[in-house]
């Protein structure tokens, strides 16, 4: 059986990251962090999602992201904040920002969301990879070979299940989650 998600929760408001941390831990594994530096000692390619406090004494959440950025680590990061957005977050390498207060459901959609995007994007890859294998193998074989090998009729058979898992994803996302993957670029004036 699998290990449920990793879930680092990093606030210097000890009570709400204790109560971030009890809502989460009935689905994922929850590490709590109370400082900047204490979320850097805890984030390893083990953790999937952080919930990044923005406003912390010391290093703050702004810095944390830069530096778990720079350890290339593969993990979502949303900036959990009292802290308005203002043009500054043009630069930040966050996946998802939302204000405080935020209550059980929201903490939970919102490490839920984090979690599909990542399937839906590491998926997605994977379609377009065999995509391009079966691609490749019909341009170059005949009809024949093709019919007569196990591993294209497995390649098939991978890039069917892959398709459709791509489609069971998308039929749980929300508009939202569309736009956070596929932005809307007529929206932005160019």
């Amino acid at each position: 059986m699998s290990s449920p998600p990793c879930v680092l929760v990093v606030e210097d408001e000890i009570e709400l990251a204790e109560l971030f941390a009890e809502w989460l831990s009935e689905d994922y594994e929850v590490r709590v962090a109370t400082s900047g530096e204490e979320a850097l000692e805890r984030a390893d390619e083990d953790v999937d999602v952080v919930l990044l406090d923005r406003l912390m004494p010391g290093l703050s959440g702004d810095e944390v992201l830069e530096r778990i950025r720079d350890q290339d680590l593969s993990v979502r990061v949303a900036m959990v904040t009292a802290v308005e957005p203002d043009f500054d977050v043009l630069e930040m390498g966050f996946d998802d920002y939302v204000v405080k207060p935020l209550f059980r459901e929201d903490v939970r959609r919102l490490v839920r969301g984090l979690l599909e995007r990542n399937e839906y994007d590491r998926t997605l890859s994977t379609l377009f990879a065999l995509a391009s294998k079966l691609s490749a193998l019909e341009s170059h074989k005949t009809e024949d070979e093709l019919a007569e090998s196990e591993e294209y009729a497995r390649l098939k058979d991978d890039f069917e299940q892959t398709r459709d898992r791509i489609a069971e994803l998308e039929s749980g996302m929300t508009e939202n989650d569309f736009e956070a993957v596929f932005y809307d670029f007529d929206r932005v004036d160019l």
